[in-house]
This record gives structure tokens, C-alpha cells and sequence, in this order.
């Protein structure tokens, strides 16, 4: 059978009969063989040993990837959507890695971002019915950016305090240099990450670290509850828009599978 421009671009950019699946799970295939590929060529005694059999497989990879890619762009009806799209940039840094290596070593590494290809599993596996609850977090997300963005500038400035008064407490002899130094001591302390590789010796400094790692368990929370009570409001809001009324009595808490009004008894439209 001989494809023609309009079948091919249906075998690549849909999923919906064996043909495009087969070209998909194929595709998922090539991503996993090269990303597994990049991860054992950063080994240093499997890339001693196997360096120029990677090498070869990463280029025959990026071919592939390459004709794919010059292929939907001369498929799609769209070129420049697609282009710009996120999985056109997707497609796009996935081939990217290997011609920089020409230039800059090991940049070829780089080429594990082609995981974010394993995102095309959700309409491969028609897993489409979770992009609503994807969606709906991320208007939950963006309706908290006003509040989020507030609370990271109030971490900045407490971040900037600390960091500053550490800095005049403890002083270079102690590894606090600067004020930058201080700032990113504050920010490790804060976040309760605790490297270790700075250390207050003053017993002033011991007690004001103390004061930010008891302040760092209250501010870790907040984000999370701006999110989560935005995430609440949103559900009851939906949840309010299902209910309609009784015809009869005007009772306005029926749900939609109600089919007898709860106040009146008489049956719903």
C-alpha cells in the first residue's frame, strides 16, 4: 500500500489505530534505548570499555531522531505551531546534546532530557483522562502565584536579614565572608537542609541559627496550604455549580443524581 502524505501524518501524529500505535511504542522504544544508553556511557569503567559502541548508538539514535523530526515538521500543517509548541521543543532538545558534543565535551549527556518524550505514553496509553486533574492543579497553582510570589519575597528579605546579621556576628574568621556567603548559609538553615560546611561558633550565631531552623518548619508549610486551601475552594466551588433546585419548593441543595427533591419529596426534572 502506498502512503500518502495525509496517511503518514496520521501514523505520527495520532494513535488511534495500529499503524500510529506501532509507530509510537516504537518511538517510546528508541527513547528508552538511548536514554539508558547516556546513563551507562556516564560510568567511567562501562565507557572505557564500551565507549565507541555507546558513541555509535547515540549517533544512530540521533539520526533517528533527527528524521523524526524533520518529518513531522514537513507533516504537520502547522509548522510553526508545532515548532514552538512543547513537544516540538521537546523533539527538538532531544537532538540537540549530541551535535553540541561536537563542541563542548560531554554535552552529549544532556541527551537524558529525551525522558520528557515519555510524556507522549498519556495518549499512547489514553491516559488523557488524568490531564483534566493536571489541569486543574495547574489553574489551582496559578491562581496562587499572587500569594506564593508575596511569600517568596517575604523568604528574601528574611533570607537577606539573617545572612547580613550573620555576617556581622560571625565575621570571615568563622566562613562568613560576605553577605552572599550569609544569604546562602540562611537559605540551607531555613530550608532545614543543613549541609554542615558552614557553622556558627558564637553562641549569638548558635541562637540565631536556632531561631531560623524553628522558623523554617512553619514557612515550609505555607506554600503548601495557599495551594491546598486554593485546591478546596476551587472543588467546592465546582461542587456548588453541579447542585440544582426543586421546581416545587425551591430547595437548592439537590445533587445531579437526586431524583426525588430531599425537602418536599416530589420528584425532580
Amino acid at each position: 500500500m502506498v502512503l500518502t502524505k495525509r496517511k503518514l501524518a496520521h501514523i505520527v501524529f495520532e494513535s488511534n489505530d495500529k499503524a500510529s500505535k506501532t509507530f509510537d511504542l516504537v518511538l517510546l522504544l528508541l527513547i528508552f534505548g538511548s536514554i539508558i544508553i547516556a546513563i551507562l556511557d556516564s560510568v567511567s569503567e562501562l565507557h572505557l570499555k564500551y565507549g565507541k559502541i555507546f558513541y555509535i548508538l547515540e549517533l544512530s539514535f540521533t539520526f533517528l531522531f533527527t528524521l523524526e523530526y524533520i518529518l513531522r515538521i514537513w507533516l504537520t500543517t502547522k509548522t510553526l505551531k508545532y515548532v514552538t509548541s512543547f513537544y516540538g521543543i521537546v523533539d527538538l532538545l532531544a537532538i540537540l546534546p549530541m551535535y553540541l558534543s561536537f563542541f563542548i565535551i560531554h554535552s552529549q549527556s544532556l541527551s537524558v532530557i529525551r525522558a520528557l518524550r515519555l510524556l507522549r505514553v498519556i495518549r499512547i496509553l489514553k491516559l488523557g483522562r488524568y490531564l483534566s486533574e493536571a489541569n486543574f492543579l495547574r489553574e489551582s497553582l496559578k491562581a496562587s502565584a499572587a500569594k506564593i510570589q508575596i511569600f517568596l519575597f517575604s523568604v528574601l528579605t528574611i533570607v537577606l536579614i539573617m545572612g547580613t546579621l550573620m555576617f556581622v556576628i560571625e565575621g570571615p574568621e568563622n566562613g562568613y565572608t560576605s553577605i552572599p556567603v550569609g544569604m546562602y548559609w540562611a537559605i540551607v538553615t531555613l530550608t532545614t537542609v543543613g549541609f554542615g560546611d558552614i557553622t556558627p561558633q558564637t553562641p549569638v550565631g548558635q541562637f540565631l541559627a536556632s531561631l531560623i531552623m524553628l522558623m523554617g518548619y512553619a514557612i515550609i508549610a505555607v506554600p503548601t496550604g495557599i495551594v491546598s486551601s486554593e485546591i478546596a475552594r476551587r472543588k467546592n466551588l465546582d461542587y456548588f455549580d453541579q447542585l440544582k433546585s426543586c421546581t416545587y419548593c425551591g430547595f437548592d441543595r439537590l445533587e445531579p443524581n437526586d431524583k426525588f427533591c430531599r425537602k418536599c419529596g416530589q420528584k425532580t426534572d
